[in-house]
């Protein structure tokens, strides 16, 4: 079976076979094409061919010998009665004779005379064509076959129903839990895994089975695959990889067959791990569709199925780890114990792993003295690991624009709007009056944010367009904010609603515009979750959406109250930060016409321009600090390495 080895000689081998595979083709192409042409010809009797001489119907012949053949130069009837046939090419045996040729010759048509010798060469040569070469190519064109089935996995015309998984060997795998960046909770469940595959007899002795299939579910960039290598590198056992569409094929049966043989050869390097990646692509609900496309897929996991935990599984250590996004479309059988027993969920990473899994891609970066990745973590909040890795080198490519020897913060700060918001807009034309109602509703935001919120801090404002957003005011969270109070939601609303609160005060009710529209949907989104979610209303807690869950349909009369109780919340953060925002009128005319002229304020500058004292950093002042802390001093004890390649 092949495995996928690179093999330069087995793809000489075999672009050889489809060299001698075209050839074939070709010279079968051939054959037909002679035959089709050689059917033209018809055999006419010597008396035939005189009469159509003396007639002067004759346009060209060959002779060989006494075997003539030629041309009419129109199609003649030749034969009587029924047995009439039209033709137009012709050979005939002929006597020779002097009054013979001299007959021809005086009718002056083309006339090409070869040997004897000529026409029989050319018999062998025909001989040759049609009985001797078919064989010799048909014998190389199994030979070649042969040799093309024992090289590249991608030419086995005679092994489509071969697995297509790569096969690592326990030394090529050298990736360890250690170089795998935060998911600490999964890596603890997959320890298990490696513990039976290392020492099975421990568990054997007590009567305890290990799971048959562990299922990695999680958001795609997140290290599923890195953390199945990671498993493999652990336990330094055989490592199968295929991905779910690889079992796919035109063929029925194709899918069904390639398991087979998969789970066969794992059993023969057992213990051994078999890794599925993107396994919904085969794992699907069954009974979803019709045609043939579906019953091959069902074929396959039907097959799958019967693998992992069927009647006639034989037991064996071989762990079948499988990853996917999407863990609700895949079918109820593929679920069940025996067969994926453990579900692991790949997280988003938290502020300490996002914190490391930086520091980690940031080794290969020639970084400033200024770049803060613990603040650069604090402010990527929902980022996958790829989004870190991308952001740094991001930050490289802006760094490397500017022909800076390093990449400072700025670079970073730049790298991230343009991930998280889109690129600058820099041909976007706007009048004064526009850039100067921008700078009032960004410092709306900024004045409340500053004032009113208490959770989490400032990090800038600025007024530059990017993708959708005229300005943005960015706030750094504490932590990864896995719990909201009802104050900090009312907070967060506030802060939403101050940009049109800044407008309404400094221009009039008559002259809103549309720039709060964005900040409008997620103000009113917090407060519906705030009512119909977690019971921070009037109307008690309650959960509607549970009900909605349960199929039990909310009536109009409490879908009634539960939009009078999201208006109430709407209309009560709006008069509150209105007030807020009139008792300080001219830091918000101050702090706008600083944005016109600067485009970008940092929060430093936000306070001295507003002549407040900065509060302490709340990280400084958390347990997150001391987290970050001791996961750096960890690392530095126990020094990492990564592939380039991955990241968690």
């Amino acid at each position: 079976m092949n495995l996928g080895f690179k093999n330069s000689g087995g793809n000489k081998k075999s672009s050889s076979f489809w060299g001698m595979f075209l050839l074939l083709v070709l010279f079968f192409g051939y054959l037909i094409w002679f035959n089709q042409s050689n059917r033209t010809i018809e055999t006419i009797n010597l008396s035939d061919f005189i009469e159509q001489v003396d007639k002067g119907n004759v346009s060209s012949i060959v002779a060989k010998g006494n075997h003539v053949q030629g041309e009419f130069n129109n199609s003649v009837g030749i034969g009587k009665g029924a047995e009439i046939k039209q033709v137009k090419k012709f050979e005939v045996i002929v006597i020779p004779s002097d009054s013979f040729w001299q007959k021809v010759m005086d009718k002056k048509f083309q006339i090409k005379v070869l040997p004897p010798e000529t026409g029989q060469a050319l018999s062998w040569v025909f001989m040759f064509l049609t009985f001797i070469l078919p064989i010799l190519l048909i014998g190389l064109f199994i030979y070649f076959s042969k040799q093309g089935g024992q090289s590249s996995g991608g030419n086995k015309i005679f092994n489509i129903g071969k697995s297509r998984a790569r096969f690592f060997s326990p030394n090529e795998i050298k990736l360890k839990f250690k170089d795998v960046a935060g998911v600490e909770e999964a890596k603890e469940d997959l320890k298990d895994i490696v513990d039976f595959l290392k020492n099975p007899e421990k568990f054997k002795k007590i009567g305890a089975k290990i799971p048959r299939g562990v299922l990695l579910t999680g958001a795609p960039g997140n290290g599923k695959t890195m953390l199945a290598k990671a498993v493999a590198g652990e336990a330094n056992c055989p490592f199968f990889s295929v991905s779910g569409s690889d079992f796919m094929e035109v063929f029925v049966g194709v899918g069904a067959s390639r398991v087979r043989d998969l789970f066969a050869q794992a059993r023969k390097h057992a213990p051994c791990i078999i890794f599925v990646d993107e396994i919904d692509a085969v794992g699907r609900h069954r009974g979803a569709g019709i045609g043939g496309g579906n019953d091959e897929r069902e074929q396959t996991l039907n097959q799958l199925l019967s693998e992992m935990d069927g009647f006639a599984t034989e037991p064996g250590e071989v762990i079948v780890l499988a990853a996917t996004n999407r863990v609700d479309v895949l079918d109820k059988a593929l679920l069940r114990p025996g067969r994926f027993d453990r579900k692991v969920e790949v997280p988003y990473p938290d502020l300490v792993s996002r914190e490391r899994i930086l520091s980690i891609h940031a080794k290969n970066i020639k970084l400033g003295d200024d770049v803060d990745l613990q603040k650069v973590a604090r402010g990527t909040v929902g980022f996958s690991g790829a989004d870190l890795a991308n952001l740094i080198n991001e930050a490289a490519l802006i760094a490397s624009k500017k022909n800076k020897e390093l990449a400072d913060m700025d670079d970073f700060e730049i790298a991230r709007d343009k991930i998280m918001v889109g690129a600058e807009r820099k041909s976007l034309t706007r009048t004064a009056d526009e850039i100067l109602r921008t700078a009032y509703h960004e410092a709306g935001h900024t004045i409340a944010k500053v004032l009113v919120s208490k959770f989490g801090s400032l990090h800038k404002v600025t007024i530059l367009a990017r993708g959708p957003a005229a300005g943005i005011t960015w706030s750094l969270p504490e932590g990864d904010g896995a719990l909201r109070s009802q104050a900090q939601m009312l907070g967060e609303i506030m802060v939403l609603l101050a940009g049109r609160v800044a407008e309404e005060v400094v221009y009039g009710v008559e002259n809103r515009t549309s720039g709060a529209s964005s900040d409008f949907n997620y103000a009113t989104s917090i407060a519906w979750e705030m009512v119909s979610i977690y019971g921070m209303s009037d109307l008690g807690p309650v959960s509607y959406v549970a009900a909605e869950e349960h199929n039990k349909k909310i009536s109009e009369a409490t879908s009634q109250k539960i939009d009078e109780q999201v208006s109430k919340i709407i209309n009560n953060s709006f008069e509150q930060i209105k007030k807020v925002i009139i008792e300080n009128r001219a830091k918000l005319d101050i702090l706008a016409k600083t944005l016109v002229e600067k485009e970008t304020l940092m929060a430093k500058e936000v306070y001295q321009i507003l002549g407040i004292e900065e509060p302490k950093d709340l990280a400084e002042k958390s347990f997150v600090k001391k987290q970050l802390d001791d996961k750096n001093e960890e690392s530095e004890s126990s020094p990492e390495k990564v592939d380039d390649e991955e990241h968690s």
